[in-house]
């Protein structure tokens, strides 16, 4: 998922540099929706690993 987000920002910054600010937004707001989910599975995932007795790593 972060691979994704890190995408939709590469495309975001090439469509801002040619001029497309439309494509460019959505793109940025595409990147910013992605990387929030990933934040958030990453923390529950880490609940989770400590909930069953693993430390996080």
């Amino acid at each position: 998922m972060l691979g994704w987000a890190l995408t939709f920002l590469v495309v975001a910054l090439i469509a801002a540099a040619l001029g497309f600010g439309g494509i460019a937004g959505a793109s940025a707001g595409i990147a910013k929706i992605l990387f929030f989910i990933f934040i958030v599975l990453f923390v529950v995932a880490m609940i989770a690993r400590a909930l069953k007795g693993r430390p996080p790593v």
